[in-house]
């Protein structure tokens, strides 16, 4: 089959009038096929219907009764088609029973980082409507009402795990007293909403991105050409599945494809991260820049006798010598790609034999089947030369897996995307095409910081800065950083009589810290006296940006 009528065939199935997500997601799959391996902090797994620590899996046939439960639970409680159930979650198998089952009953998933602080939850719970939130244990206590989240009784908190406190709902109770054959068997169209996230807020408050099922369509589509993920491989989306890669990528597209993803219950550590690969014996991984990056700097060197045959790297640039790194250390190079969230990926350095091409340096590859880009000039929406700089935007006449609409509410924000005449969606990124159609990434129109893959909005952490009685102004900007590729640096003004003590500055850390994000925080904080700004008075991020760029190149250099 063609790549073209492959991506044919998945809108057939995916943009339908009628989707019906629990037979494609997963009862249409073996039931005794393995969706997930759920690995412990100690490398065994849970096994589900005992509960003791071995190597078990997650089965399509476990996940149908689980999320069965689930859907049924919602159902009885009112839950409708187009409501929104929030997770505040971890990488587990109660995750993906949670996200099937509110799929199941036709509402919308609404993740939710566990790094947030509550100030950004309450944001994104008032944003999307959610009247359920499902969390772990460790994470309850960001959900407790407050002067960050006003209390909401119609809300409900329901608690993963054994560590319930008196007066919330169990999960686990819950889907024990759940009769699975009460589930609802509910069809949605391929133009509904089955997932909502949101933006970083980059210039303004995060926007909500309604995710249509269509848009599974092209999730399956990178799975196989961008990643080359066949039945034989064991892949390994390492991404956490709060953010669109590791949602898209590690949850919602393996079950779309009947893959299996690994989910590691443990933080990131080279360490851990040489066991699963060796024990587990994947071969196929994907994973974000800052994973390879400490991989190669890690005191523990690259186990012997990998089976790794397909490498990716996605949500930031990849530098040149780590591809060169992949190749020579771990027997694959590292394939570079692009995407939004409000696209999922669509320019890649594609695995497939039928896609792939030379892996060109600096380069995100080429648009992916199903998907059209070009690099258009800064003054006109017309194609700019091979070489030249310019703006990058998808080419919707020839993207037929182009799934974004707008953002919930914000048309002002949704004519920004599109060109008048509707034929340009622009991403924001500048950047340059060569004469065979390989994009290459040069910077971003916004001033969106992304560190380690996770893309933070200056305009978030500067609220949060400038919240604080004491700070006038504050412009939070991404500098380079060797192991990150970006860390986040903030220039303050301080308010008159105000002491500039190492003490203050820790203080306003530890503030990004409680009221944002614990990896959104400022690693450093320059006070100065004014800052850089257009006659219209609009922050010049841009100047930070290259100031703080040659200072760090010229300490290099000394």
């Amino acid at each position: 089959m063609t790549p073209e009528a492959r991506v044919a065939q998945l809108l057939d199935t995916f943009d339908a009038p009628e989707v019906n997500l629990g037979e494609l997601l997963c009862d249409g799959h073996p039931a005794d096929a393995v969706a997930f391996t759920v690995v412990q902090p100690d490398l065994s797994t849970l096994d589900l219907k005992f509960g003791d620590l071995k190597f078990g899996d997650l089965t399509y046939g476990d996940l149908a009764e689980s999320s069965r439960r689930f859907a049924a639970y919602l159902a009885d409680q009112g839950v409708e088609p187009g409501d929104r159930v929030a997770t505040l979650m971890g990488k587990s198998a109660d995750l993906v029973t949670v996200i099937l089952g509110i799929w199941r009953a036709g509402a919308v998933h609404v993740p939710l980082f566990t790094a947030f602080a509550t100030p950004a939850i309450a944001l994104r719970l008032d944003g999307s409507d959610a009247k359920y939130v499902v969390c772990d244990a460790d994470q309850r206590a960001k959900l407790e009402p407050g002067e960050d989240l006003p209390e909401d009784p119609a809300r409900q908190v329901i608690v993963a795990g054994d560590r319930v406190a008196s007066g919330d709902l169990s999960l686990t109770a819950l889907l024990a007293e759940a009769d699975p054959a009460a589930a609802p068997n509910v069809a949605v169209a391929g133009s509904a909403e089955f997932v909502r996230l949101f933006t970083s807020g980059t210039t303004g408050t995060p926007k909500g991105v309604p995710i249509p099922v269509k848009a599974l369509a092209t999730f399956v589509v990178y799975l196989e050409y961008g990643l080359d993920v066949t039945a034989d491989d064991v892949y390994w989306n390492a991404a956490d599945p709060g953010w669109a890669y590791g949602l898209y990528y590690g949850i919602a597209g393996p079950l779309a494809a009947g893959r299996r993803n690994i989910l590691l219950q443990a933080k990131f550590t080279p360490e851990t991260t040489w066991q699963v690969i060796q024990s587990l014996g994947v071969t196929n991984l994907a994973a974000a820049p800052t994973v390879f990056r400490s991989l190669r700097s890690a005191e523990t060197p690259a186990p012997a006798g990998l089976d790794l045959r397909r490498i990716s790297s996605a949500g930031e640039p990849l530098n040149p010598d780590v591809v060169t790194w992949g190749a020579d250390v771990l027997g694959a190079a590292i394939h570079d790609t692009y995407g939004q969230t409000e696209l999922g990926m669509s320019i890649v350095n594609g695995w497939q034999a039928d896609v792939a091409g030379e892996l060109r340096h600096g380069s995100m590859g080429r648009p992916m089947p199903g998907w059209d880009a070009a690099v258009l000039k800064e003054e006109a929406d017309e194609p700019a030369d091979a070489g030249e700089l310019g703006r990058v935007a998808i080419d919707l006449q020839g993207s037929p897996l182009m799934w974004f609409t707008g953002y919930v509410d914000a048309p002002e924000k949704t004519a920004e995307r599109f060109s008048a005449d509707g034929r340009w969606y622009y991403t924001g990124d500048a950047g340059s095409m060569d004469e065979d159609g390989y994009v290459y990434f040069s910077s971003r129109d916004d001033d969106v910081i992304i560190m380690a893959g996770y893309r933070i909005g200056p305009f978030e952490v500067e609220s949060v800065l400038v919240g604080d009685p004491r700070v006038v102004e504050a412009a939070v900007v991404g500098v380079p950083d060797d192991l990150r590729g970006e860390v986040v640096e903030a220039f303050v003004v301080l308010a008159p009589g105000t002491s500039a003590t190492p003490e203050f500055v820790d203080e306003l850390k530890q503030r990004v810290k409680t009221k944002l994000a614990a990896h959104a925080y400022p690693r450093q904080i320059h006070l100065v006296a004014e800052l850089p700004k257009t006659p219209s008075g609009k922050i010049q991020r841009f100047q930070l940006r290259s100031q703080r760029a040659s200072e760090i190149a010229a300490a290099s250099q000394s």
